[in-house]
């Protein structure tokens, strides 16, 4: 009896001392919930801003772009291939290779156009919370840049450096930078104002319509007058050539004087790519005095010329914008193929318009273009007009036959 009554007495203790230690834990927790509401009141919220307060920088965005472009991430070093939707971050460089050129939308609103074979790095690409000031820095390593800045208010800084030079970009300036592979680069304003320095600390002030260069060693030249670019005349764009009797054509090209600056001599190249790559080049011609020459010989095909002007000086202008004719035999009035034509909306008003077709075909649409390749697909990457719903996709092919397509830019699809 005294074994039961003892063996009774410890399990109610247990149970006793568990139902202790509960309580103390409840009244624990509401002194917890007292206090904590007493800060709440008296203090706000500690983790109102939880979420808001550590914002991921925007990277700079592609506008748009064309042939190869690719993306060298600072954090990994890993090579990709430029997206609609890719942003670059401080560090990233950008690479166009020889059929490639990319359009750049920074931070403070300004514009950088990288044109082909050119490598630039961004180095800063910030903007101030209440969006009034930016800081934007760019590298041009090797090629050419064009850019162009919008308002800007004080305090903003927009600074493009390359090799030799540092320059600052004042609002509403335009301006191209060039890195040669001979170790010279240039500088060319064409509106606006900056202020360059070279490694020495020399300083110069550039305003529209002004050029400088610079030798290997760094030493820049004194400004010399803008040498605009040429101004091709004929053949107008897209025109057509009917070839002879032989089965080819002579065009002859015409071209009017810089608008600004004087001109010793002129340039021209005539290529079967838009790009003016090396394989593609067909005529070559320097050190014309006249501004016109005689493109003989040409087969039926899809070609693009171009011109620019060299100054007594040494100053070149920068190419003209390629025009495009077409060399082809009287055309039977076939209708032009295409097939699958699709849109697929890329982000904002970006589109890639996709199809199939007979190689060498051309392709236009909204002032952009491609050639057919041999696979017989083609893309293009367009920007919509605004408010546009549907557009107009023209195919020429080499016998000089034209059709064209609306496009419809919901979803895709040939109307």
């Amino acid at each position: 009896m005294f074994t039961k009554t003892n063996r009774f007495a410890f399990d109610w203790w247990v149970v006793q001392k568990r139902s202790v230690y509960l309580g103390i834990a409840l009244l624990s927790l509401c002194l917890l919930a007292a206090g904590a509401s007493l800060y709440v009141w008296k203090y706000g919220n500690p983790l109102r801003n939880v979420g808001t307060g550590v914002k991921t920088p925007a990277g700079a965005r592609f506008i748009s772009f064309e042939g190869d472009v690719r993306v060298i991430r600072a954090s990994t070093r890993e090579t990709i291939a430029a997206k609609s939707d890719t942003e670059l971050y401080p560090g990233d460089t950008v690479q166009t290779q020889e059929s490639g050129r990319a359009r750049i939308g920074m931070a403070d609103g300004s514009t950088l156009i990288v044109r082909p074979n050119s490598i630039i790095t961004v180095r800063v690409n910030a903007r101030d919370d209440d969006g009034r000031k930016s800081n934007v820095h760019v590298v041009v390593d090797s090629g050419q840049m064009y850019v162009r800045t919008e308002q800007q208010p004080e305090g903003t800084s927009n600074v493009v450096e390359t090799p030799k030079t540092s320059s600052k970009l004042g609002e509403r300036t335009g301006a191209s930078f060039g890195v040669n592979p001979e170790g010279t680069e240039e500088i060319r304003v064409n509106t606006g104002a900056i202020e360059t320095s070279n490694r020495a600390g020399e300083k110069t002030s550039l305003n529209g319509g002004q050029y400088v260069a610079v030798n290997p060693s760094g030493t820049m030249s004194r400004p010399q007058r803008l040498l605009e670019v040429p101004v091709p005349s004929e053949p107008r764009d897209l025109d057509k050539v009917v070839v002879g009797a032989k089965g080819s054509a002579n065009v002859g090209l015409k071209w009017l004087r810089p608008p600004s600056g004087s001109a010793a001599y002129y340039r021209v190249e005539v290529a079967t790519s838009p790009f003016f790559v090396a394989d593609g080049r067909v005529i070559e011609r320097d050190q014309l005095v006249a501004m016109e020459f005689n493109a003989s010989d040409l087969r039926p095909g899809v070609y693009f010329w171009r011109v620019r002007a060299t100054a007594a000086t040494g100053q070149t202008s920068d190419w003209s914008d390629p025009k495009k004719f077409v060399v082809a035999s009287k055309g039977s009035g076939s209708q032009v193929a295409v097939a699958n034509l699709t849109a697929e909306l890329l982000g904002g008003n970006i589109y890639l318009v996709r199809g199939q077709a007979e190689p060498g075909t051309t392709i236009r649409a909204v002032g952009r273009e491609t050639l057919v390749s041999t696979s017989k697909s083609f893309q293009v990457q367009i920007t919509a007009p605004a408010g546009g719903r549907e557009i107009t996709v023209e195919a020429l092919d080499p016998n000089g036959n034209i059709s064209s397509y609306k496009l419809t830019l919901s979803g895709g699809g040939r109307g």
